[in-house]
Parts: C-alpha cells; sequence; structure tokens
C-alpha cells in the first residue's frame, strides 16, 4: 500500500534546524514552531524573515528556527521588533512570545507596539501557566486551574480573572488583525496556519500590527497526560477563550484587504 503521507507533506520544513526539539511531551511548542516554518517556506521568505525570541519556554527559539532570530529581554520583544522592523522595513519581523512574557511583564510593550500600529507580527502562545519556571499561575490562568502558586485553583478575589489580552488590543486603531486558534486536533493545527499566514500577509502588506494567539498544550506543567492536556484545551480554555477571527482590515472595493499604509 503507497503511503498515505504526501513526501513534500512529510519532508521536514526548510525553516526548521535538523535538531531535536527540547519542549516536553504533548506541548504544543513545536508544533508552532513547524507551522511557522512551513508558512515563511511557503511564502518564499526564509531569507526575508527575523524573528525575536523571548524570555519563557521557546527562550532559545534560534537553535529551531533556520533563518535570524534575536534574543530579547523577558516581556521586551515587541520593542525590539519595532526597532528591527523601522531599519529593515522590507522584512518580515515577528516575535514569538509566551503568555508569562507577554501578559505579565510584557503587557505595556505588547499594548504600546500595537498601539502604534507597529507594522510587526506576534505569535502569541497561551498555555495559561509559567511553564519555563515550573508551573506558576499566569495572567491567563484560568478560574479554579490550579498551579504551583494557586494548589486550590485561583480565585478571583484572590488573585483576579484571567487576562483576555485579545479582547484588550481589539479596541486600539493601530491593530489591524487578531485572531485565536488552538492545536489541539489536526483540523485546529490546519486552521491556525492560515490565520498565521493572514497575519503575515498583513505585515507584508503595511496594514498594521497583527497577532495570533494560539491556544496550547502544557502537560507538564498542568499536571496531565498529553490527551488529558488536548481534553483541557477542548473543555476548559475554548469556552473561556473563543476561537476565531477578532479584528481584521476592511475590504476595500476590489475585494483586498484595505490600501497599503506608509511604512514609518
Amino acid at each position: 500500500m503507497k503511503d498515505m503521507i504526501s513526501p513534500k507533506r512529510s519532508a521536514k520544513a526548510k525553516s526548521l534546524k535538523k535538531v531535536q526539539f527540547h519542549y516536553c511531551s504533548g506541548c504544543g511548542h513545536g508544533i508552532i514552531h513547524r507551522i511557522v516554518a512551513e508558512i515563511i517556506d511557503e511564502m518564499g521568505l526564509r531569507e526575508n524573515t527575523i524573528a525575536i525570541a523571548p524570555v519563557g519556554c521557546s527562550v532559545i527559539a534560534y537553535e529551531y528556527f533556520n533563518f535570524d532570530v534575536t534574543e530579547a529581554a523577558h516581556g521586551r520583544p515587541p520593542a525590539v521588533a519595532t526597532g528591527i522592523k523601522r531599519i529593515h522595513p522590507d522584512k518580515l519581523v515577528f516575535t514569538y512570545q509566551g503568555d508569562g512574557d507577554l501578559a505579565a511583564i510584557g503587557t505595556s510593550e505588547i499594548i504600546h507596539a500595537a498601539n502604534r500600529g507597529e507594522r510587526i507580527t506576534t505569535v502569541f502562545v497561551n498555555n495559561a501557566v509559567y511553564g519555563m519556571t515550573n508551573g506558576q499561575m499566569a495572567p491567563t490562568t484560568l478560574l479554579g486551574q490550579r498551579t504551583e502558586t494557586t494548589p486550590l485553583g485561583r480565585d478571583a478575589l484572590r488573585e483576579g480573572y484571567p487576562l483576555k489580552i485579545m479582547e484588550m488590543l481589539a479596541v486600539l486603531p493601530g491593530v489591524q488583525f487578531l485572531a485565536r486558534s488552538t492545536v489541539h486536533t489536526p483540523q485546529e493545527i490546519l486552521k491556525t496556519k492560515k490565520l498565521i499566514k493572514r497575519a503575515f500577509d498583513v505585515q507584508l502588506h503595511g496594514h498594521g500590527f497583527s497577532m495570533v494567539e494560539v491556544l496550547s498544550m502544557c502537560p507538564t506543567c498542568w499536571g496531565m497526560t498529553p490527551l488529558e492536556a488536548l481534553d483541557f484545551v477542548r473543555n476548559r480554555m475554548i469556552p473561556f477563550y473563543p476561537l476565531g477571527i477578532i479584528k481584521e482590515p476592511d475590504k476595500n472595493e476590489n475585494g483586498q484587504y484595505g490600501k497599503e499604509q506608509p511604512k514609518k
């Protein structure tokens, strides 16, 4: 019987190095890395891409992506991306950030970069916990969710409510494209790939700030098996963080998304 997987689809993306990921079993980061690498290959942008890695589980993303990647201080990737994009407006510039990095120490950075309408893209990985430092509560931790710092479950009166970053950013005029997706099923992985490509397209056409939030599994810090983590995303995360396009540019009379904006 012939292999049902196309050699083209199964081949390793050129935008990924031939090294083994360090991520835990069942983690979503490796899937998201593959998605991003495939998009960049398909768009022919490997020699024209610059990524910014944060402090967090993806701190050594430069060990995996086979294109230019620089490191930023904790929470500061949007500021670094802003400088790079303004110097190299012809490049595809994106940040790859977790919820502890983006939604906690980096909250002001992401809000102000988005508000300025910087022509950058952010891939925001939300696993509802601090993964790199063994599972403390993050701003995105769900109510009732147990972590190392909320052993009885997050309580709204004690720790406040989970932060919905995308809904906050949606009111800013500089923000042109926002979407939320997951990688807990093959179907959702394909949808995530389309949304990240859309976000890159928005940047390349000069429309303004774009961002895709990806709900991701963290079996190790959630204290679950990989299968249980998939159910957690489906049954707990998605109801609170609804999927889909949250904001997109208006289409012009030709059916295209807006007009190209002046470059900064």
